[in-house]
């Protein structure tokens, strides 16, 4: 080593040792760099639900118009109509125009917020969604409050004693009801319970949201009489499905090393459930709940029907006998940005609850 090479050497050496430079903006570093990526992530996902939203609206222009009907000869109801009368009703719904003339008014409306004017009920679409928006979030929510709960806790339950008698049977349950089609259950329900069926009487209105002739308290109670049916439907369905998944989610964490070391640390079995093991099986079922938030707005179009509950599903139904083009697309747009914003939360949350994801 020659004297030359000694200042160079010491140099590094000290440059080594003192390190990076102090200070609050090396110490927010890390956490900067984290920041800038979650916003980046953040504002993909907001990017991918815009371009969702957008083909959802182009979507819902074409999709109803492949349906094989003539929304004028079913307004008319089959009543003697002239032709001159069937155009003239035509150009007052706006169907006597170019297809791509059409589709642009559409878009250009949907963009602030107006979908046009109901062919049936002569009414701007979204002041008759407003309308009944209230019905399908107490129906659903109601439900979906329910069979979250119940879902997750004998998911949880069934999981930690797996193979246990009542694991067998809850996950059977689960099996069966998540396989029945839940116009099918509703249907069942109404007979057994509504009709009544040998010596079960029958107990609960066969459909509607209230009698009519009540007020107050009584007026209360009335609906909710009327809801017990539709919603035990949702509950059987949804609380299967979310015990599934929260069951199998938990599995895949029980032989995990953290587990056996909380174990071995003293812990009680109860605490190694709830602190450990839950919270980071949660992740998949999170994202289940998010998706099932979004069909609260959406409702249960087939439920709905079959109930003769007055919420968003009956009227898509309706719509779709006519067909009410501004009607279902309306509602058909509703619905998927319901989906699409609840989606689009889990995505932005899922980072807070996961930080490997987004990174």
């Amino acid at each position: 080593m020659t004297a030359d090479s000694t200042p160079a050497l010491v140099q590094q050496a000290d440059a080594a040792t003192d390190g990076p430079p102090a200070g609050p903006s090396a110490a927010r570093g890390p956490r900067a760099r984290n920041t800038t990526a979650y916003l980046k992530y953040v504002a993909a996902k907001i990017a991918g639900a815009v371009v969702s939203l957008f083909a959802v609206l182009v979507t819902s222009f074409f999709l109803f118009r492949l349906i094989p009907s003539d929304p004028v000869k079913q307004m008319t109801g089959g009543r003697p109509v002239s032709a001159e009368q069937l155009e003239s009703l035509r150009h007052q719904l706006g169907l006597d125009q170019p297809m791509w003339q059409q589709f642009t008014s559409y878009i250009g409306d949907a963009l602030t917020g107006d979908f046009g004017v109901s062919f049936a009920y002569h009414a701007p679409v979204m002041d008759k969604i407003v309308e009944k928006l209230p019905a399908t979030l107490l129906l659903t929510g109601t439900a979906y409050i329910l069979y979250s709960l119940i879902g997750l806790w004998l998911g949880t339950r069934t999981a930690w004693r797996n193979g246990s008698a009542g694991d067998r049977f809850n996950t059977a349950l689960a099996l069966t009801l998540y396989s029945v089609p839940s116009f099918w259950l509703g249907l069942l329900l109404i007979i057994v319970f509504s009709v009544g069926i040998g010596p079960i009487p029958g107990m609960f209105p066969t459909g509607g949201m209230s009698s009519g002739d009540t007020g107050g308290f009584d007026y209360v109670i009335d609906v909710a009489h009327h809801m017990v049916l539709p919603v035990i439907t949702l509950v059987a369905v949804g609380y299967a499905q979310t015990l599934l998944v929260m069951r199998s989610s938990l599995l895949d964490e029980m032989g995990s090393d953290y587990l056996t070391t909380a174990r071995a640390k003293g812990l009680r079995d109860d605490v190694v459930r709830r602190k450990h093991a839950v919270p980071n099986a949660m992740l998949p079922t999170f994202t289940l709940m998010f998706v099932n938030l979004g069909h609260v707005v959406a409702g249960q179009i087939l439920v709905e029907t079959v109930f003769s509950w007055p919420g968003l599903g009956s009227l898509f139904y309706q719509g779709l006998s006519t067909p009410d083009l501004p009607l279902v697309q309306g509602l058909f747009f509703v619905f998927a940005t319901a989906v699409i914003l609840a989606n689009t939360l889990a995505d932005v949350l899922y980072p807070l609850l996961d930080p490997r994801v987004g990174r």
